[in-house]
């Protein structure tokens, strides 16, 4: 399918261009006029936290929704309880009471009295507003701030009025000029990888168009689904890396075989069949680990991973599609001059106008080795670097492998003190109002002030609301951990209260998320002893939900990371010792970003040169969202570099020779697609918002880890020191795993094979050399239009002989084409196109045109029952040419009497394998390494 679809597309080069043009600018239309901004809150419905918040929304509007506060500090020796300060506080909060979507403005001179320090230094004004932090208008958040601002030019000199709260605890993030540097980068790693401006440039721009279809995409969507602000900037990130590595993979393929001399066309499909198949296969693991975040249950982080999820089929689309018009476009140019020079003198007589790569009668390039490669150049640079590395990692395996273990086994060490939680004001810049209002609540008020626990609870009950809420207060006064309860009230209507409790550390500390804990411990003792159920919320309380749900997602989405791991890669690699290793190599990436994420958000190492404005807890979902993506990111790494081993091992090569060829065909472009990598995340480190730079440190260091520690030095330690070992599979796996050609081996042979057999290439049945499954050898067929082949039921391997024909048992070696389609990577095709009959069945079986008749005559005919068949294949047109062919299982009297008139009969002839060649036929490892020319 990718074969065609990249011929189409190097056929149809302007439309598919103007096709994703189109699609970019009808999204971006209705992103510009319907999108609504990624800004929604991080909520989990169905956690006490925000049942209770919800529930306040409507008993209780005046203290739901979210909040902003405004601190005013008085002047050093005054208080703020005195003129002129009281008179402005209270006449800044009653402007406030007038402002649109305000439900409420508390002061601590109201009615209900609280945010007034001990000493008298400070005081807040806290605004409830209507809904959540999304939902409030711009313009009520400006007339906050004009509030402030007012208030802070009223007072005396020296005192200060400052902004901040919930609401203005978000912060959106967006692009600056430093993510640059990783698309700069990216283009200086292209330009040395492919040798040309034009070739590097090609995958930038691809990328960089993908991207912006995802965004407005995104963006568009938030019309119709809430999103939070990480979401478009994780899929700007991860779109345009892997959009940058896809379109490389599959240029640096067709660069190579237009070096070999294949005509610019037919290598485009060739590199979209082999090269995208292995991008899709990517692409496929990325959006499975990202859409699997679901498996949390957390809506916002559900729509991340599938918006995220989103960005990345985008890339892999544009890359098998746009990409081969691309490529089309720009023709030989896409090589360098000197290569451009080179390849033509591969072609025959050197005629620019044909560029006919001349072929040997195997189809493969004139000159070339075994292995369809073309003739031997001198070694490059990069070739003789690379297999310098390869030999220094895998001359003594079990010290590398101890170094590698060693150096990320350190690195991962500070993950032991991972902590998790949701980023508050503590997480913006330093000159941040928000966070300038919080540093000085904290100062003033305690570290818990900016971040109150609310309980809440139903008092319809209750004779005497006020009371009661009094006594409730004493209670919760005597938990350890709250430093004070300022605020105990019932509402207007005497059937909800709300106690705010003020926690001794910060939202961010372990004691607070115990606090939270002991509360909802005396949940049952209270409810008793006053008949009131109070649940735990406020902004605080989500948070710790939120992280505690979190966490607990972990481990059942790193199970099925890891499952999902394992068997992806055995299906790839038909091994098991690969996945295995695959999987602990992963684990290991993961384990170093953890370590490093750590030991810069939480320890403050190099806090300073990456602009990190402030250490603690890391980002609740960092965890989940960076096992998911590098699980998709090592398994691009693993598959690009392994499958070249195999594919040594496959055509013949021992391990330690596979290993060294396999490891420098591969390594230069996987080095390209990891710097890139690491480079686009590093560039969203030191000015990214909060939330992004620590997904963005994490995924950078894991990458780095897994490519160069990892894949390519661990790995081809690890392989050689298990040998041949390695590409082991027990035969009860082999048989229920399906097989997956990654690497579009199949294709290429397919390809190779178009015109054979060249003595017959019209040939409706054609094999040579072929050794079936349970020991029988066929040393070769030939059935051409209107005739058929009849294989006698009483020599060996002829039913074995029969099944392969018709696509429904594996061939373990040779080569055999039946109705056109090479075997066994077409058996599927091959058996929806055949058709199995007995004397009973023969009617039915011919009535849909097969192009392959089996006629199982094992059982025998009667005279009539021969006449029946003969009359079933003639109304099928057997004796057609260009009709069906029949293979029938029989005696040759009886084959003879069943089959049309003027058909010539073939002898099918078996014969006896070697006892080595029949264990080989046995066995299913062998039966996955498909094909006669390997």
């Amino acid at each position: 399918m990718l074969y065609a679809l990249g011929r189409f597309a190097a056929r149809a080069r302007t439309l598919m261009l103007l096709l994703w043009i189109a699609v970019l600018a009808v999204l971006g239309t209705g992103a510009a006029v319907f999108g609504q901004g990624a800004n929604a809150p991080i909520t989990i419905p169905g956690t006490e936290s925000q049942q209770a918040l919800d529930s306040l929304a409507r008993t209780f509007p005046q203290v739901s929704g979210t909040s902003a506060q405004i601190i005013v500090v008085a002047k050093d020796g005054q208080r703020v309880d005195e003129e002129p300060y009281r008179g402005e506080i209270e006449r800044a909060a009653k402007a406030l009471e007038g402002v649109d979507d305000v439900n409420a403005v508390q002061t601590p001179f109201g009615q209900v009295a609280a945010g007034l320090a001990k000493d008298g230094s400070a005081a807040l004004i806290t605004v409830q507003l209507k809904g959540t932090a999304s939902e409030v208008p711009k313009a009520t958040l400006d007339e906050v701030k004009h509030a402030s601002d007012a208030l802070a030019k009223e007072l005396p000199s020296g005192a200060k009025a400052s902004y901040g709260g919930e609401v203005f605890n978000m912060s959106v993030p967006g692009i600056s000029p430093t993510e640059a540097i990783g698309v700069v980068v990216a283009f200086v790693v292209l330009i040395l990888t492919l040798g040309s401006l034009l070739a590097a440039g090609m995958p930038l721009l691809i990328a960089i168009l993908g991207v912006g279809v995802a965004m407005a995409g995104i963006i568009f969507t938030t019309a119709f689904v809430p999103l939070t602000s990480t979401t478009p900037m994780l899929a700007l990130m991860l779109g345009l890396a892997v959009g940058i590595d896809y379109t490389l993979f599959i240029v640096s393929r067709h660069q190579e075989q237009l070096r070999a001399g294949l005509d610019v066309r037919e290598s485009i499909a060739r590199a979209t069949a082999t090269s995208g198949s292995a991008v899709v296969f990517a692409g496929l693991t990325v959006i499975i680990a990202l859409v699997g975040l679901s498996v949390a249950g957390i809506p916002f982080l559900t729509a991340l991973g599938v918006a995220a999820a989103a960005a990345v089929a985008i890339a892999v689309l544009i890359s098998v599609t746009l990409t081969p018009a691309i490529l089309s476009m720009a023709g030989e140019r896409i090589l360098p001059r000197k290569q451009r020079k080179q390849r033509a003198a591969l072609v025959t007589g050197g005629d620019p106008a044909t560029r006919e790569l001349a072929q040997d009668d195997e189809g493969r390039p004139t000159g070339a080795d075994a292995h369809g490669a073309a003739p031997a150049v001198p070694k490059t640079r990069a070739e003789r670097f690379f297999g310098g590395w390869v030999r220094l990692a895998t001359k003594k395996p079990i010290i590398t492998i101890v170094a590698v273990l060693l150096a990320v086994g350190a690195a991962a060490i500070p993950a032991l003190d991972l902590r998790l939680a949701l980023p508050d004001a503590t997480a913006l810049p330093a000159d941040d109002p928000a966070r300038i209002t919080s540093e000085l609540t904290s100062e003033h008020f305690g570290a818990g002030a900016t971040g109150p626990l609310v309980l809440t609870g139903s008092i319809v009950a209750s004779n005497d609301p006020v009371g009661l809420m009094n006594d409730l207060a004493d209670e919760v006064r005597k938990v350890p951990g709250v430093a004070e309860v300022p605020l105990a009230t019932p509402n207007a209507t005497a059937d909800t209260g709300i106690i705010q409790v003020v926690p001794e550390a910060g939202p961010h500390a372990e004691s607070t998320a115990k606090l939270v804990d002991a509360l909802r411990a005396k949940h049952d003792a209270w409810e008793q002893k006053y008949g009131v159920s109070l649940a735990v919320t406020g902004f605080t309380a989500v948070a710790i939900d939120v992280s505690n749900l979190l966490a607990q997602a972990l481990l059942p989405f790193a199970v099925l990371v890891v499952g999902l791991s394992l068997i992806l890669l055995a299906m790839v690699f038909r091994s098991v010792w690969v996945p295995i290793k695959a999987t602990l190599g992963y684990l290991l990436s993961v384990g170093a970003a953890f370590g490093a994420v750590v030991a810069v958000f939480q320890w403050g190492w190099f806090a300073d040169l990456l602009h990190v404005p402030t250490t603690g807890p890391v980002l609740s979902f960092m965890p989940i969202i960076l096992m998911g993506v590098l699980f998709g990111l090592a398994m691009d790494y693993e598959v690009f570099l392994v499958s070249r081993i195999r594919e040594e091992v496959v055509h013949g090569a021992d391990a330690q020779t596979a290993i060294r060829t396999g490891f420098v065909g591969s390594a230069r472009v996987v080095t390209a697609a990891a710097i890139i990598m690491f480079a686009v995340f590093a560039a969203f480190v030191p000015e990214g918002d909060a939330s992004i730079k620590v997904i963005a440190l994490g995924l950078a260091v894991g990458v780095f880890v897994d490519a160069f520690l990892v894949r390519m030095t661990l790995v081809p330690a690890v392989l050689a020191l298990l040998g041949d070992r390695a590409w082991r599979m027990p035969r009860w796996l082999s048989r229920v795993l399906p097989v997956f050609d990654v690497e579009g081996e199949g294709l290429a042979r397919e390809l190779a094979h178009e015109n054979w057999p060249p003595d017959q290439p019209d040939a409706r049945i054609a094999g040579d050399e072929l050794l079936l499954r349970g020991g029988a050898r066929v040393a070769s067929l030939r059935v051409g239009p209107g005739e058929a082949l009849r294989i006698d039921p009483k020599q060996p391997g002829g039913i074995a002989l029969a099944e392969a024909l018709s696509g429904r048992s594996r061939i373990v070696a040779g080569t055999l084409r039946v109705a056109g389609l090479l075997l066994p990577e077409r058996a599927g095709s091959l058996r929806r196109r055949a058709a199995w009959a007995t004397p009973a069945t023969v009617r039915e079986a011919t009535g849909d045109r097969p192009e392959l008749i089996v006629l199982d005559l094992r059982g025998g005919a009667t005279d009539a029952g021969a006449r029946e068949i003969r009359s079933a294949l003639t109304a099928a047109g057997v004796e057609a040419a260009g009709a069906a062919t029949v293979v029938v299982i029989a005696d040759a009297a009886l084959a003879a009497a069943a089959l049309p008139a003027g058909t010539t009969l073939r002898e099918a002839r078996t014969g006896a394998v070697e006892a080595a060649d029949a264990e080989r036929a046995g066995s299913p490892e062998t039966a996955a390494l498909i094909g006669g020319d390997r």
